[in-house]
């Protein structure tokens, strides 16, 4: 087993991470940020490193600052969570050749997957369904790109190959639209990718967002844990999570499951990953892979009872694969609400202090926040502060819990999304379950309109 684990991370997962290695016996090593020296895991970390000021750039960002942490605190793997450095191919690479764990995938497996054009490829040679497209890179041939997207058929939406995250991307409608958008969609790539190849797919008009959390150890083992429905999201951000999918039968889950771990076996994937499809009519597409831990894996462990972060420290360790597919059986629905420092009308971040903060509870309850009475909510981050999990029976005894939980729910001082989970937990459309992943937009642009009318 691992002896000391340094967490490259901050905020909620930073906290998870360090819980799990301490259930394990591994000492931990937060490196933290000027701002963040108050965080909760700073203060239970074995041991903890300033690696910098408040800026992204200057620390957690800082591969060099990482990796001399690791050295200093004679530490023998780093975890990067997810997000900052955590699907760097180069910062993995860096790791093991300074002697240390990456906890997560090969730097190889990194960088075929974080370019989109090459994971598609990958994907297609390993029989996993792809949305049509046009399988490479656009070139420069006006022509040629018309004629492309013709044989696919509009709307089409070309994307950043180095994209994510919902950026890099622009919906085509008409063929007059084409030959610009090409152009336009290369230049904002080259200047927030640092590349600006592109391709071509297909536009799918109402299709859910489902992904698959997949487990592989590099030698020769691989499993999947079922689907996670993400399709709730405002600018392809997801806002709520859940496990298993509304609608997906037992013999879709099985099928999709198996493509996905056998392309796992054939790529040599190790440690945790997702893959992710868009859903229409039946038939899954898959658009990339993340090859981290996923800021949703909680609904996956309550509805399988495994903890991702252990598995993901046991298979850095070297350890094979305990878990077998048989072994895996999904129990009871399970929801994730995002909780986020932000206007819930207008979305504006809303970094500040919590002056008071209650944690809701109860069976099936569970609160992923490393934020607590008197924290200091910075602005230098990403505004989600915790998520909200809980756990039932079936899915109405899930939104049912969730509904109590939310309501339960105090954080003073700071504007909070709370107001909106609350929203989309008293939805019709929502409770019915199986909307796509332009409904919450919908019906968000409703409410403002309908808003405004009144003024």
């Amino acid at each position: 087993m691992l002896d000391k684990v340094v967490i490259a991370n901050r905020g909620e997962i930073a906290l998870r991470i360090l819980r799990a290695c301490h259930a394990l016996g591994i000492r931990t090593v937060a490196v933290h940020s000027t701002v963040d020296r108050n965080l909760k895991h700073v203060a239970m970390a074995d041991e903890s490193v300033c690696i910098g000021p408040a800026p992204s750039p200057q620390s957690y960002l800082d591969m060099a600052s990482i990796i001399a942490a690791a050295e200093v605190t004679d530490a023998q793997a780093i975890h990067p969570g997810y997000g900052f450095l955590a699907e760097n191919a180069d910062f993995a690479e860096r790791v093991e050749q300074s002697g240390f764990v990456f906890i997560g995938p090969k730097a190889d497996t990194i960088r075929m997957m974080g370019d989109k054009v090459e994971a598609i490829r990958a994907m297609k040679e390993a029989g996993v369904p792809c949305v049509p497209g046009s399988g490479g890179p656009l070139g420069d041939d006006p022509a040629e790109n018309v004629r492309i997207a013709r044989e696919i058929g509009y709307p089409v939406i070309v994307k950043a190959s180095g994209g994510g995250g919902g950026r890099g991307m622009r919906v085509v409608q008409t063929e007059a639209a084409l030959v610009n958008a090409i152009a336009t969609t290369k230049q904002e790539a080259k200047a927030a990718f640092g590349n600006d190849m592109v391709y071509m797919e297909k536009f799918l008009e109402n299709p859910r967002h489902i992904e698959i959390q997949v487990l592989a150890d590099g030698q020769g083992h691989a499993i999947h844990l079922g689907e996670r429905d993400c399709s709730m999201q405002r600018r392809h951000q997801k806002v709520v999570e859940e496990a298993p999918a509304p609608g997906i039968t037992p013999e879709m889950r099985e099928e999709i499951g198996r493509v996905c771990v056998e392309a796992c076996l054939r790529i040599g994937y190790r440690g945790a990953g997702t893959f992710e499809f868009l859903f229409e009519d039946g038939r899954f597409y898959f658009i990339e892979m993340n090859t981290r831990i996923q800021v949703e894996h909680p609904v996956t462990e309550m509805v399988t009872g495994i903890d991702l972060i252990r598995e993901q420290l046991m298979i850095a360790a070297g350890r094979p694969l305990s878990i077998r597919q048989e072994d895996v059986v999904l129990r009871g629905h399970a929801i994730e609400c995002r909780i986020n420092a932000e206007d819930p009308d207008s979305f504006l971040p809303c970094p500040g202090r919590i002056q008071h903060f209650h944690a809701p509870g109860g069976p099936g309850v569970r609160v992923d926040s490393h934020v607590y009475e008197g924290y200091t909510v910075p602005a230098n981050y990403d505004s989600m502060i915790g998520k909200l999990i809980v756990h039932g029976a079936d899915r109405e005894q899930a939104i049912c819990r969730m509904r109590v939980a939310l309501s339960e729910m105090v954080i003073d001082g700071i504007r909070t999304n709370i107001p909106l989970q609350q929203r989309i937990l008293a939805d019709t459309g929502f409770e019915e379950g199986g909307r796509n992943i332009h409904y919450l937009e919908k019906r968000l642009a409703e409410r403002k309109e309908k808003s405004l009318s009144l003024l």
